[in-house]
């Protein structure tokens, strides 16, 4: 991890929590002070919850409440969507964009999660912009291709350190059990890095890089100790307050 960038650890809930799951968000808020000293957490869940998530964490310094997805557009008739707009208003301070799943089931394009992204910088808030190769890609040799394309035409060019956080998911290994070496792990990141610095210099130097492939608590240490390695996204473990602090945690 470089040492001058503060970690951030996200939990994206995905598609799951109800009000009562309410008790798991409490049981973070209670335990983030004390991890104030290793990183900033936020929690992304589904919408629904958002409101009330934000209200209990008001005032919080430790703990944030972020979205999941957003329209690009402000408002308009786009049935069934949410504006950042809407999210900031509901107390989010951060966005997901491009997640692999939403590029990959909803058929998003580099494109839209770029229009996304300037849509979530219009709101106020930061984006988290996701990027990562297949299988298929992976054993194809063109891991470094895919991602060098994804943050080219993903990322817009006033992207800075303050408003703009990349999250690299390898794809194959969300939800399979399945981990990249450490070795694989800091080759990309080192990759992305310097993508990002040769683009945006300084700024791009300062960017949170955070890894997002099945991190738990038994990984997290590792993968928190690799060069570029700025925190993590966290999916299904985020879930239970116990398995995100103890990711947390894991920062060194």
């Amino acid at each position: 991890m470089t040492d001058a960038i503060r970690p951030l650890i996200a939990g994206n809930w995905k598609m799951n929590g109800l009000k009562a799951s309410s008790a798991e968000f409490e049981a973070m808020l209670a335990a983030a002070p004390g991890l104030a000293a290793k990183a900033d957490l936020l929690v992304c869940p589904p919408a629904t919850l958002i409101a009330a998530f934000a209200e209990k964490a008001r005032g919080s310094k430790t703990l944030a409440v972020g979205a999941q997805d957003c329209h690009p557009k402000a408002s308009g008739a786009h049935t069934g969507d949410i504006s950042a707009e809407m999210l900031a208003d509901a107390g989010a301070s951060a966005i997901i964009v491009g997640h692999s799943e939403r590029r990959a089931d909803h058929c998003e394009s580099d494109v839209l999660v770029r229009q996304k992204a300037e849509a979530v910088w219009r709101a106020g808030l930061t984006a988290i912009v996701c990027i990562g190769e297949t299988r298929d890609q992976r054993d194809a040799g063109q891991t470094l291709d895919v991602c060098r394309g994804q943050l080219t035409a993903s990322l817009p060019d006033a992207a800075k350190a303050d408003n703009l956080v990349v999250a690299y998911e390898p794809i194959w290994a969300i939800g399979t059990g399945l981990t990249p070496t450490t070795e694989n792990v800091e080759q990309i990141h080192k990759f992305i890095r310097e993508v990002l610095t040769a683009r945006f210099s300084s700024e791009g130097a300062k960017m949170r890089i955070l890894y997002g492939g099945s991190v738990k608590p038994s990984n997290a240490a590792e993968l928190m100790a690799v060069a570029n390695v700025n925190g993590a996204l966290v999916g299904g473990a985020s879930l239970k307050a116990a398995d995100f602090l103890a990711i947390a945690r894991g920062c060194p």
